[in-house]
């Protein structure tokens, strides 16, 4: 069995101003909406890399916190001068290296989840030891 693709959904009853977040500060476009349930694509993701976000129905918890979304960016330096310095998002994560292998930082958005923004830089020679070889496209 081959997985071809992930997402994960957030059930939010702040629905509307999550996917403007999403919309305005990462290109997020929607690929499936009925009002309730919205597919958002990250367009600037380059992989189809998906946001789903749901309002609270019968049997579905709000989200409660717990939870980071990480995206792999190209440049996280400026990602993070479009998104703090001119859209004045608050940080949560300070942008800085740190010696497991990223330069990142870290927001909020609207329904509490993290969203944290990176860019692979070289590890610590403390943590070397802790990355696995990926054999399986050999």
């Amino acid at each position: 069995m081959t997985i071809n693709s992930a997402s994960v959904t957030f059930v939010t009853p702040k629905l509307e101003e999550t996917r403007r977040f999403y919309e305005l500060h990462f290109g997020a476009r929607p690929v499936f909406d009925c009002g309730w349930y919205v597919v958002l694509r990250l367009a600037e993701s380059g992989s189809g890399a998906e946001v789903c976000l749901m309002e609270p129905r019968e049997g579905t918890a709000p989200f409660s916190g717990g939870a980071v979304l990480n995206l792999h960016v190209s440049d996280a330096d400026g990602m993070y001068d479009r998104l703090v310095n001119k859209a004045g998002l608050t940080v949560l994560i300070p942008l800085e290296d740190h010696p497991w292998g990223d330069r990142g930082f870290g927001l909020q958005d609207p329904s509490g989840v993290t969203v944290y923004c990176y860019h692979p830089i070289a590890p610590a020679r403390e943590f070397r030891k802790y990355f696995i070889e990926d054999d399986q496209d050999q």
